[in-house]
């Protein structure tokens, strides 16, 4: 549901109730880059990434879809490590960002919660393992 709702041709409108409930109420998104060679975060809660980059989606068409996925879990706590790769369009072949997502969630009994999604781009420097790519 993650990388569905915030996919959608340029011109489509994204369900971002939908994308707010998937979170705690406390929830992170922090992306990271490395800027001059240290990395650097930003630190976001879901309504200041819909803020930031809601428009920008739903303007220029974004599609990510997942390449691998490792789970790990023990008791309440779940570690997702989701690597995906990022399209303009659904008919794109060739992604024009890959990165990996370490997604923490945790299953109240009732359903998922996003506790946080930490994640990093591709890069020269950093370019995806092996291990994380089909």
């Amino acid at each position: 549901t993650l990388y569905e709702v915030i996919s959608g041709d340029a011109g489509a409108k994204r369900d971002w109730d939908l994308f707010k409930y998937l979170f705690v109420e406390e929830a992170k998104l922090i992306p990271t880059r490395i800027e001059e060679g240290k990395p650097t975060l930003t630190f976001l809660t879901p309504t200041d990434y819909v803020e930031r980059s809601g428009a920008w989606l739903e303007e220029n068409g974004f599609f990510e879809k997942e390449i691998t996925r490792k789970v790990e879990t023990f008791g309440t706590v779940t570690h997702v490590f989701s690597t995906y790769a990022s399209f303009r369009t659904s008919k794109d072949t060739e992604p024009f960002a890959r990165g990996i997502n370490s997604i923490q969630l945790m299953n109240d009994g009732h359903r998922w919660w996003i506790i946080s999604i930490y994640w990093l781009n591709e890069s020269e420097e950093h370019q995806l393992p092996s291990s994380y790519l089909k």
